[in-house]
């Protein structure tokens, strides 16, 4: 007979291995009957009814035979079984009593403690943390996000092993930076995971939290090289962790997102594309691709993704936010606005399409539509500063530069090393003109960016070219203008501020150069046409005053 339930018990977990739920619920049930309602088969019943999606059954059955209250494992199952059924209130009355504080320390009470840890050789996620999780999500589902995050760090602190809790946090935008270097410092890995350690901190905010910003690339590129070493390589120090992940798709997406937060989408879209080609369906790369390739004015790109998805994955909202992100790449923002509302509709927590929606509105000067669509994103996004940045920014198109000034402060408290909060604050200041608070701010925003520099940071250039010339500063505004067009050779602005520096220096032969330069990718360009005029005139005046006096020195060494 023991032969037989061993026998039985082998082929329910072979159809579960195999998912052939039907056939391990017909077998788990004899096997319930014949053993006389063991606890190992009883839960091993409820599992298959689980996993066959028989949510109300599975959970008819546990309270059938009063499981629930004699295991912890039963009282999971069973709360599990009300997540899938949505029934969040009864899922966390299921859970029992627990406290939790702001840092993530739960303090759970009328738990079988003797459960929690498991003395086996394999590494299994402990119990206490997929409660914690199971928590999070209700409470998140019940819109009551102060608690999610308390019950998320929970999770990541009873197992650091507990992907999910990290991904829902990241994702989300449930901490600033500080925040998340705070949680990942608190958390408990084993020598041997140092690799988890690297990989989670290449997850978090694309800035590290360093005092010294000219190294802080070079630690996140550093972070990526010790994961992509081969361990048996010569030269591979005793710290280094114990195997590669060279190649991984995981960490490949990782770093396409920093290159994109360095304003690299170029070498963004580089690395999304190279991974799509692999693995077409990598879902957490495409919103980066997308982004980047909006940045980057690629339209055919951008339509064959969004066609795919939409062919593939109709009822999620990454589907419509690809078809939003095409339509705002070619300028029709009604569309644009239409998708990425279909997006937001399918899936409020998707950040990226909140930050679209805001996005489409301010293109068409629509100001109150878009402030609405980032406060909302700023509400459900407390850890974003995105959304707090072009807040800032609206109310400095609409020249409310005291709101402005303080939604960029709100925005560098949550994220204190994005180069583009440095560069808006430069604005404002220029603004102001408080030229010399202009100038310390672009020449924050520089340092931040990563060398060489591209051509998406050539403004920020020019804004420092013109507040350097506001301080008559003109030798170093000229270099600066310099190095903007070395970025962008074509710009008839850059050009024209060139001319007027040289001009104010009194060299109006190099004015009239660069003037004619700017009028000739410009033609209709009312500033730079008087200031040549102006050019003109005064070299006239100049060649003028000057030729008497050589005229009297050429006749008196002619006498």
């Amino acid at each position: 007979m023991r032969e037989e339930l061993q026998k039985l018990r082998a082929v329910v977990r072979d159809c579960l291995s195999k998912h052939l739920y039907s056939s391990a619920i017909f077998f788990a049930d004899k096997l319930v009957t014949m053993s006389g309602h063991a606890t190992q088969d009883l839960y091993m019943h409820a599992q298959a009814l689980f996993l066959g999606k028989e949510y109300r059954r599975a959970l008819h059955f546990l309270r059938r035979y009063q499981l629930i209250s004699a295991d912890l494992r039963f009282r999971y199952l069973a709360a599990k079984c009300l997540e899938e059924v949505k029934e969040w209130n009864e899922c966390l009355a299921m859970l029992g009593e627990s406290d939790v504080d702001e840092q993530g320390n739960v303090h759970m009470e009328d738990q079988d403690t003797e459960l929690f840890d498991k003395d086996t050789e394999e590494r299994e996620i402990n119990i206490t943390a997929a409660i914690c999780l199971l928590r999070g999500r209700a409470f998140e589902a019940l819109e009551n996000r102060a608690q999610a995050l308390r019950w998320y760090q929970a999770a990541l602190k009873a197992d650091p092993y507990c992907f999910e809790a990290f991904e829902r946090l990241i994702e989300n935008h449930m901490l600033t930076s500080d925040e998340e270097t705070n949680l990942l410092s608190s958390l408990k890995f084993e020598p041997e995971d140092r690799w988890l350690f690297l990989l989670y901190s290449c997850h978090l905010k694309k800035y590290d939290q360093l005092s010294t910003m000219e190294s802080k690339f070079a630690t996140m590129e550093s972070k990526f090289a010790e994961l992509e070493r081969d361990p048996y390589e010569s030269g591979s120090d005793g710290d280094a962790v114990g195997c590669s992940l060279k190649d991984n798709a995981d960490l490949v997406a990782c770093k396409s997102d920093h290159y994109y937060h360095r304003g690299e989408y170029q070498k963004c879209y580089e690395t999304t594309k190279a991974l799509l080609e692999k693995d077409p369906y990598h879902l957490k790369c495409i919103p980066m691709h997308l982004a980047s390739a909006v940045e980057l004015g690629r339209k055919n790109e951008l339509f064959l993704k969004a066609h795919m998805l939409v062919q593939e994955y109709p009822q999620r909202a990454l589907a419509w936010f690809a078809v939003g992100c095409y339509y705002l790449c070619i300028r029709q923002f009604d569309h644009a606005r239409r998708y990425f509302c279909k997006a937001t509709t399918l899936d409020g927590a998707f950040a990226c399409a909140w930050i679209g929606f805001g996005h489409a509105y301010a293109a068409q000067d629509e100001s109150d539509q878009a402030m609405a669509a980032y406060r909302t994103a700023a509400r459900l996004f407390a850890g974003c500063h995105l959304p707090v940045l072009c807040i800032g920014m609206e109310y400095l198109r609409t020249n409310n530069l005291n709101l402005a000034q303080q939604f960029f402060m709100n925005a560098r408290r949550i994220c204190p090393t994005d180069p583009l909060i440095f560069n808006e604050m430069g604005v404002m200041a220029y603004r102001n003109k408080d030229y010399e608070a202009a100038v310390r701010n672009f020449r924050k925003t520089l340092r931040l960016i990563p060398l060489p520099l591209t051509e998406a940071w050539e403004a920020t250039v020019v804004n420092l070219a013109h507040s350097l010339r506001k301080l008559m500063f003109y030798t170093e505004a000229i270099t600066f203008y310099e190095k903007a067009l070395a970025l962008s050779s074509r710009s008839a602005g850059t050009y024209a501020a060139l001319g007027f520096t040289h001009h104010l220096q009194g060299n109006t032969t190099l004015a009239i150069e660069y003037y004619h330069k700017a009028l000739g990718l410009k033609p209709d360009d009312t500033f730079t046409v008087e200031m040549l005029n102006t050019a003109l005139a005064d070299e006239c005046t100049r060649m003028s005053d000057r030729m008497p006096a050589e005229a009297w020195a050429s006749n008196s060494y002619l006498s």
